[in-house]
């Protein structure tokens, strides 16, 4: 099954490495879309921003010591888009990125979205699931907020609400770097034992990363990172920032050694709210990025032993 996509201003990295799409391996996906953000506005945004940002990242990574830009890197076209109009419904949006999603998955390509607000995640999280019925996967949640309300401020489709809607789609979660939740979500977590690992255990917990990692039931995973759970002296450009969240490199380590472990499926990259006249969380976000990429290419032996020189 093949898709046609269209080719959009800014692709990740820069035109002069973009791959054609039936040679891309990996999709980058911007969704900026945004709804029923409830604090700092500005998130529809950021997949503009991170685009933008990538342009200055060195290809050669030093900690993989090789370049990854010649894995096949695709830049889709804006999906859902609601920069300079009115907003699309929530239902609306869901379905535009499972029917999108769900394309790419079929062309067999490695998708990673860029949000937008976390509300996207449920339409993602539900195209891999239609995918493959069969096999299970958990979604490993990066993230400051629990985002386990059954609905808020009237809509169950609030970007406070996507990992309840993945626990109703019955997946396992795995919840990392939580510092915020309501009751509500308390009392579900301790109802339905819900795995988390909360901020300040894992500042005070050298294990913590090991039993993480050992919790994932699942031999697939998928993960959905919201930017705020890196902490805000790194990330200050979200929309509720908290403090005490993740550092660069506890992330990262945790983030490739489950590349390491286990299948990643897909993975999104949600809630950049650009700050004016400050680049650094666009541009963390645009290498987390290419660390996710760098971290699927060596996990699929899709690289050489060493590229050139940026």
């Amino acid at each position: 099954m093949s898709t046609q996509v269209a080719t959009i201003e800014s692709p990740f990295l820069g035109a002069e490495v973009a791959a054609d799409y039936a040679d891309a391996r990996v999709v980058i996906l911007p969704i900026p879309f945004e709804a029923t953000t409830t604090y700092r506005r500005g998130c529809e945004n950021g997949p503009a921003a991170i685009l933008d940002a990538s342009h200055q990242v060195e290809y050669y990574d030093e900690e993989l010591e090789r370049e990854l830009w010649d894995v096949g890197i695709y830049t889709h076209a804006s999906i859902a888009d609601t920069r300079d109009r009115q907003p699309v419904p929530s239902e609306q949006m869901l379905q535009e990125t499972q029917a999108t999603v769900q394309r790419l998955i079929a062309d067999g390509k490695f998708v990673i979205a860029l949000g937008g607000e976390h509300s996207i995640t449920t339409g993602i999280v539900e195209s891999y699931r239609q995918a493959n019925p069969n096999e299970p996967f958990t979604v490993v949640q990066i993230d400051a907020h629990g985002d386990l309300r059954h609905e808020y401020e009237g809509s169950i489709h609030n970007h406070a609400c996507i990992m309840r809607r993945v626990v109703d789609m019955g997946l396992p979660t795995v919840q990392i770097g939580i510092r915020s939740i309501c009751r509500e979500e308390a009392e579900l977590i301790k109802a339905k034992n819900l795995t988390v690992f909360r901020a300040r255990e894992i500042a005070t917990q050298p294990d913590w990363m090991e039993r993480a990692i050992a919790s994932i039931p699942t031999r697939k995973v998928f993960f959905t990172i919201d930017l705020d759970g890196i902490d805000p002296t790194l990330m200050p450009g979200v929309g509720t920032p908290e403090p005490g969240g993740l550092n660069w490199y506890s992330l990262l380590t945790f983030l490739r050694r489950v590349f390491e472990s286990h299948e990643v499926i897909g993975c999104d990259v949600m809630e950049l709210a650009p700050i004016t006249d400050s680049v650094v969380s666009e541009f963390t976000a645009a290498k987390l990025t290419y660390k996710l990429i760098g971290y699927q290419a060596l996990a699929q032996s899709w690289v050489q032993d060493m590229s050139v020189g940026h």
